[in-house]
């Protein structure tokens, strides 16, 4: 089949797109290379997916002609694009165009296809608020600009599916990390101070964190596990993540441990909208998709320590 995915060149696209090709699935990349953070480790993903015969498009679904892209043969789309995480470096006007506008491009352009893609939505734990302890039926309370514009856009993908203009899913992850996470998230920086002997910037009251820290691959089994499903998932919401709990400071050991070596710590001020629990309910992900994520913490950063560590 032929398989869009959008922000193949960030942390989970990358890995979805070499994924889908190596279950022999023909991928049309696209990423716009944004500058939210260093460009050169999204073209160090370009470079390793071209390795697997993927070339990634330069393309940004807010101002560019997306006709020209998505083509009228595609079997799925796999929609990563997003302007991540929580930044007070990004405004509101970011996450809005980004997760929002572009979203809302790319889908009046599929309106106008005469077969329609399947449409998976790539969301966010963040959409349940400062506590993402629920089932997919809990009303969401977004706490951040993040969260509220990952709703509103996955609300919009599933309302082209209750008006039969296509069919769809949403999937909601939970504290993705592993080899190519972003540099501002957790065990990157983490792995990077220690290394570099830089100090980490801990946030106040961050060590008391609870996370259902993902490894990677784990997520992507989710996400490729929609294929074939289409029945089962329309206008459905996933989540997918793991069960286990970690606090931020049992992460912190685990890194010193596999690097063998105390990280130095900065204190910084509490960030606002930043989540104190996740905690991944996948009863219905297991039942209907059979998810069943597997790999533990120190087995997960243990893989992210070395892919580093090769890298940089």
């Amino acid at each position: 089949m032929k398989i869009l995915v959008t922000g193949a060149a960030g942390f989970i696209g990358s890995h979805t797109a070499e994924r889908l090709v190596s279950l022999g699935h023909d991928v049309v990349a696209i990423d716009n290379f944004s500058d939210y953070y260093d460009v050169a480790l999204k073209q160090l993903n370009a470079e390793t997916l071209a390795k697997k015969g993927i070339k990634v498009q330069k393309a940004d679904l807010r101002t560019d002609d997306l006709s020209k892209i998505i083509g009228e043969d595609l079997s799925y789309i796999f929609h990563f694009a997003a302007q991540p995480g929580i930044s007070t470096s990004s405004t509101f006007e970011d996450y809005f165009s980004n997760n929002f506008f572009g979203t809302q491009r790319l889908l009046d352009a599929i309106d106008k296809l005469p077969n329609k893609p399947f449409f998976v939505n790539i969301a966010t734990s963040s959409i349940y608020g400062l506590n993402a302890t629920f089932t997919e039926e809990q009303a969401p309370l977004p706490a951040s600009w993040y969260g509220v514009t990952k709703l509103a856009a996955e609300q919009l993908v599933l309302a082209y599916s209750r008006r039969e203009l296509l069919q769809s899913c949403s999937l909601r992850l939970y504290s993705v990390y592993g080899p190519r996470e972003r540099p501002d998230k957790l065990y990157t920086r983490l792995i990077d101070c220690g290394l570099n002997d830089k100090p980490f910037p801990l946030y106040d009251g961050s060590l008391d964190h609870l996370r259902s820290f993902t490894y990677v691959q784990d997520i992507v089994d989710g996400i490729v596990s929609v294929i074939g499903k289409e029945g089962v998932c329309n206008g459905e919401i996933f989540n997918l993540g793991t069960e286990e709990e970690n606090t931020t400071a049992t992460g912190i050991a685990t890194v010193e441990e596999i690097l063998q070596k105390k990280i130095k710590m900065e204190h910084k001020p509490a960030r606002p909208g930043d989540q104190s629990r996740t905690c991944a309910n996948i009863g219905k992900a297991r039942r209907l998709l059979d998810y069943n994520p597997q790999t533990s913490l120190k087995i997960g950063l243990e893989a992210q320590v070395e892919w580093f560590r090769e890298n940089f």
